[in-house]
């Protein structure tokens, strides 16, 4: 964490090892963490979902217009903003409890998403992250107040730019538990071949793919698995003896075609799309939205795990008003 500090009396220029100039992060902790609803200062929790949709600010936005700027994880950013940010600087000591709470709360929100099946029930849409190999069915997680049904049709169209509101029957649907989180996927059957697909946030999704059930069978139900055919999955074998108990008791009114390629298909890839480099205002727009309504989901989590000492002093952390103004009105000077 040493190597991230920043001090505001020395600030570095563009290109000094890649890290951002002071500007540009007292830009960003004035515009994500100083200037938002007071409701949104209440918490570690809520300060590291704003710190997190400024990471995905600075990784969109200034490092592709600044190739030269370094690219950080999320913790990485987080100990980096931690350290210019005036308000922020006090609880550096603490980054590492703030950050285990953080995840932690994280993997408490409720995900939903679907499990879309072509005609013959055959396949299924898999999407793959950004970062890493594995693939997924689309889903995410739920905003404050938003129903299962809705979460799933907004994270499969921000996921797969596909609208599956018409196609969704509310009551059919898999859910399965992973620790302290709940995961719904509504199935939705009949979807055409040639669908059009391509995901509506940037930097989330990779690839998009239709992929054969018979090969996506693993060895055990663990989250984390390999079909068959070696394919990294995550969040799907779970689901798959429950999927083909559906499909048994619901057959589909397409009969199987031989034709059909025996490995998956791919129906969009980020390298082959012309909209890939292009920053949208609204593709950004989306995903700080996403971000955002993280930080405003209130469900009841379960008790949380006994505090440790160190983390006891900033577990009821309330901003100091004053010196957040005090902090805007010289920044505004």
């Amino acid at each position: 964490m040493s190597g991230l500090h920043r001090s505001s009396s020395a600030p570095l220029k563009n290109g000094h090892g890649g890290l951002p100039p002071q500007e540009l992060l007292d830009d960003l902790c004035s515009r994500f963490v100083l200037n938002v609803p007071q409701e949104d200062q209440q918490s570690f929790e809520r300060i590291l979902f704003l710190v997190e949709y400024a990471h995905w600010f600075y990784e969109d936005n200034s490092v592709e217009k600044n190739p030269s700027l370094k690219s950080f994880n999320l913790k990485e950013f987080t100990s980096l903003l931690f350290n210019s940010c005036d308000i922020l600087r006090p609880y550096v000591p603490h980054i590492d409890d703030i950050f285990k709470d953080f995840t932690s709360y994280k993997v408490r929100v409720p995900v939903t998403g679907a499990i879309i099946l072509d005609e013959t029930y055959e396949r299924c849409l898999l999407v793959k992250g950004w970062k890493g190999t594995s693939w997924s069915f689309p889903r995410g997680k739920k905003n404050k107040d938003e129903e299962d049904h809705a979460c799933a049709v907004r994270e499969v169209f921000e996921e797969t730019g596909f609208d599956v509101s018409k196609l969704l029957n509310k009551d059919q649907y898999i859910e399965e538990t992973f620790g302290q989180q709940r995961v719904r996927l509504y199935i939705i059957d009949g979807v055409k071949d040639d669908t059009v697909f391509a995901p509506q946030t940037k930097k989330e999704i990779s690839e998009i793919a239709w992929q054969r059930l018979d090969e996506l069978e693993p060895a055990n139900s663990d989250v984390i698995s390999r079909g068959i055919t070696g394919l990294k999955l995550y969040m799907v074998s779970p689901f798959l003896s429950s999927l083909r108990s559906w499909i048994s008791s619901h057959p589909s009114p397409m009969a199987p075609r031989p034709d059909l390629p025996l490995k998956g298909v791919s129906m969009w890839k980020a390298r082959n799309s012309p909209s890939v480099g292009n920053t949208s205002t609204a593709v950004t727009e989306t995903k700080l939205t996403k971000a955002a309504s993280d930080a405003h989901y209130h469900h009841p989590p379960p008790p949380p795990p006994p505090a440790s000492p160190a983390s006891e002093c900033f577990r009821n952390f309330r901003f100091d008003t004053a010196a957040i103004l005090r902090a805007m009105e010289a920044g505004f000077s």
